[in-house]
């Protein structure tokens, strides 16, 4: 017995000591997922909400752009197109699913809509985002904590991960990626979801950042489907959280796909589905700004104020107010009311750093209301205030300067435009102005040559009792300025307190004085001998600055710099006024003298002021598309009686600004040219425009030559035409018989190697150049070269001799 006992008990340890497969579990329980989140995942969602706060803390809005964004842990640097950068000092609490333990707090994170490389967003990261670091940045932190967790603590039985925690960690890897504009993959770790755990009930949240990413790879139908699948199935239940994200991203999709008709439908919808206050007013504020895009300007002013109502900073409230006066109508609201509601909101200490914003939106209400003094009057109020938004400083700069520009004041216009430019911060404006301020300096050059030579032209029309009486009354001018501003003054220093002091200051004795008062003291009993001390003696400095060195603005090197600082020293520099006193200024003569009276130097500056009218009238419609001014000073051209080729420029320019918008003032000009020049390639154009072949000679032209070829004499000259063809060469020589090579010249001479051909064909249309065959209305300057155009005048002009 002991024997068989012995032989079971070897069998039973050689069995136990085999080596075998273990088989894996087949469920993941609590200790596995609670080793799974606190081992690593913990680690990657606090890295996330660390990256979540920063870019949140960086975040500025640019009220500026066409839209706002909603989140506020966004970065949207480089998407221009979409949603604008934002400017908040705390994240919205419905933002997408908070990192710790899945709520959302301050910290919570969310869908990016920008990108960035390196995952290096939102500016102040705890680690990495700083440019002189070595080492990976919080991002890249987030996704190999995630892809740890993934890869040490899964488990997959027949496909299905059954450890529940490997779901958020497909989810934060998902993230990270997608911040960092991996978008292909980010959307494989959502695939994994997809495989792996379809089943899950969070499985709507993947779809949401799978639709996200389609719609940053500009793939806007797939995201509309994945979000219609979401909304449509009814076997997907979405939580009322999973609806605020949803909602959010799918107007964003809406937005950039250019439906921005459903984008506001179902940002309207977000707005009902989200509870934090903050999101709620961004919500209402992008739609507002969507609204007022489409012009429907009463509901954009409903989203507007449920924005300030919701806001949670005062710039949000203040930038709402300035969109609402941006909708004001002056035929359906109240203008008095409008202005009023402005007034006792500026009154609030709240906003008492903001003020001059609020008055920005009062010009605004103004200009609506075609009150253009008072617009006027408010935005000098604003820019009197403490400067709180750059960009909101140059647009009231911007508003003075379209008044100017209205009234033909192009100087003025422009010194506003580039104080706008100095301080504007958004990009597309300040290149707008850009270009704008470079127009209005060419043609406020071109004005000022007009006005100047004008004032010349006239006065050397003048006989010399005229001259010297018009002069006279001019001189009266001066003195009576000159005796104001004196007076204004003497008053403005007895008012400061200067003629309160101790008048024993002047006496020669001054500086033997012991007086405390005395001018040696400066007025200054402290002991103190520092002159700026005394009040009643700074009004003196100033004017004996001013007597000096005149109007300066502070400056590097400011007593070598122009002297000319305001508008109207601008001016008369335009002009060629000198602006330093001259002691013969109060004599007629001291201006008779400059007079010029020679017929050659009158009449440059008569052909000088026609090329600088047809200048203008031409950037007129080139620069502003001002078609009725332009046409309105070419045609005050013409009436000037330029030389011919100037008024003929004027009348074709006419005629091509005016052959579809205005075709009355058209064949004004048309007639003009048929009469005044009726064998010139100009007026074979405005005979038919449309024509592309007004160069052809006409049926009664060709016939005429049939008929010369005809004559006997015709018929010689086409015999004598065999012998004139010859394989001679002919060869320059010089004096001494010697050949000379000529070297062939450029046919055309004044265009740099450099231009293209739309830079040469631009060069032509402003010098005025005949339409080309191809030419038709609208296409000032297009055509022939001038040789062309002489060989043609002349070839018509001798048919209609024969």
């Amino acid at each position: 017995m002991k024997k068989y006992l012995l032989i079971i008990l070897a069998v039973v340890s050689i069995l136990a000591c085999n080596p075998r497969n273990k088989k894996k579990k087949t469920k993941s329980g609590p200790v596995n997922r609670f080793m799974t989140y606190h081992n690593t995942l913990f680690n990657s969602k606090e890295a996330l909400a660390a990256e979540m706060e920063n870019r949140d803390k960086a975040h500025v809005d640019n009220f500026y752009d066409p839209y706002i964004s909603v989140y506020t842990t966004e970065d949207i640097a480089e998407e221009t197109t979409a949603f604008g950068s934002a400017n908040s000092n705390s994240n919205g609490n419905d933002a997408p699913p908070g990192i710790r333990g899945l709520s959302r707090g301050a910290t919570a994170n969310n869908a990016s809509f920008g990108t960035a490389d390196n995952g290096q967003m939102g500016g102040n990261s705890a680690s990495g985002n700083n440019g002189n670091r070595k080492g990976a940045t919080i991002l890249q932190i987030t996704e190999a904590k995630a892809a740890k967790a993934i890869s040490k603590y899964s488990v997959m039985v027949g496909g299905v991960e059954k450890n529940k925690k490997i779901f958020d960690a497909y989810i934060l890897l998902a993230k990270a990626r997608m911040y960092q504009g991996k978008y292909l993959e980010s959307l494989d770790a959502l695939g994994y979801l997809f495989n792996t755990m379809v089943k899950d009930k969070r499985i709507a949240l993947a779809s949401i950042y799978r639709a996200a990413n389609y719609t940053k790879l500009k793939e806007y139908y797939r995201a509309d489907e994945v979000f219609r699948d979401l909304e449509e199935d009814p076997k997907v239940k979405l939580t009322k959280e999973f609806k605020r994200i949803l909602k959010v991203y799918q107007a964003d999709n809406f937005l950039k796909w250019g439906k921005k008709e459903l984008a506001a439908e179902v940002l309207e919808e977000a707005f009902t589905y989200n509870k934090n206050r903050k999101t709620k007013s961004r919500i209402a504020f992008l739609r507002g700004q969507i609204l007022a895009g489409l012009n429907r300007k009463d509901e954009a002013r409903e989203s507007f104020a449920a924005a300030y109502k919701y806001a949670n900073s005062y710039e949000f409230e203040v930038k709402s107010q300035i969109e609402i006066a941006k909708t004001f109508d002056s035929k359906a609201d109240n203008y008095d009311e409008a202005i009023a509601y402005l007034a006792k909101i500026a009154k609030k200490g709240t906003y008492a750093s903001r003020k001059n914003e609020l008055y920005y939106a009062s010009g605004l209400v103004a200009t609506s209301a075609a009150k253009d003094s008072i617009a006027d009057s408010f935005f000098r109020k604003a820019l009197k205030e403490k400067q709180s938004d750059p960009q909101i400083r140059g647009l009231t700069y911007s508003e003075i300067a379209k008044k100017f520009f209205a009234k033909d004041d192009y100087l003025t216009a422009g010194v506003y435009y580039d104080s706008a430019l100095a301080v504007m911060s958004y990009l597309p404006e300040k290149e707008r102005l850009t270009s704008l301020t470079a127009n209005i300096k060419k043609l406020s050059k071109n004005y000022y040559i007009v006005k100047k030579n004008d004032s010349i032209l006239g006065l050397a029309k003048m006989t010399p009792d005229e001259q010297r009486s018009y002069f006279t009354k001019y001189i009266e001018g001066i003195k009576a300025k000159e005796d104001a501003a004196d007076l204004a003054r003497r008053q403005a220093d007895r008012s400061k307190g200067f003629d309160n002091s101790d008048y024993n200051a002047n006496s020669i004795f001054a500086n033997n004085s012991t007086d405390s008062n005395s001018f040696q003291n400066f007025g200054i009993t402290g002991g103190s001998t520092f002159y700026f001390a005394n009040a009643n003696n700074i009004p003196r400095g100033e004017n004996a600055f001013k007597q000096t060195w005149g109007n300066r603005t502070l400056m590097d090197n400011w007593r070598y710099s122009a002297k000319t600082t305001t508008i109207e020293e601008l001016k008369n520099e335009a002009l060629g006024l000198a602006t330093a006193p001259d002691p013969r200024r109060l004599e007629p003569e001291f201006y008779m003298e400059k007079i010029p009276t020679s017929s050659e130097e009158l009449g440059r500056l008569k052909k000088d002021r026609d090329t600088a009218s047809l200048g203008m009238g031409r950037m007129y419609e080139s620069f502003f598309g001002n078609t009725k001014l332009a046409t309105k000073t070419l045609f005050d051209l013409v009436d000037n009686k330029p030389d011919e080729e100037t008024d003929l420029q004027a009348l074709y320019n006419i005629f091509v600004f005016n052959y579809e918008k205005n075709p009355a003032e058209a064949e004004k000009a048309k007639q003009l040219i048929l009469a005044r020049y009726p064998y010139t390639s100009y007026a074979e154009f405005v005979k038919n425009p449309k024509n592309k072949d007004f160069n052809k000679s006409t049926a009664d032209v060709e016939k005429l030559y049939a008929d010369a070829y005809n004559t006997p004499e015709g018929i010689k000259a086409k015999e004598l035409l065999k012998y004139l063809k010859s394989d001679a060469k002919l060869e320059l020589t010089d004096d001494a018989g010697n050949a000379v090579s000529e070297k062939p010249q450029p046919a055309v001479e004044n265009f740099p190697q450099e231009q293209t051909a739309e830079e040469i064909e631009k060069e032509r249309q402003m010098n005025g150049a005949p339409p080309s065959s191809s030419g038709g209305p609208g296409r000032p300057g297009a055509g022939l070269d001038a040789q062309q155009t002489d060989a043609n005048m002349k070839s018509m002009q001798q048919s209609r001799r024969k």
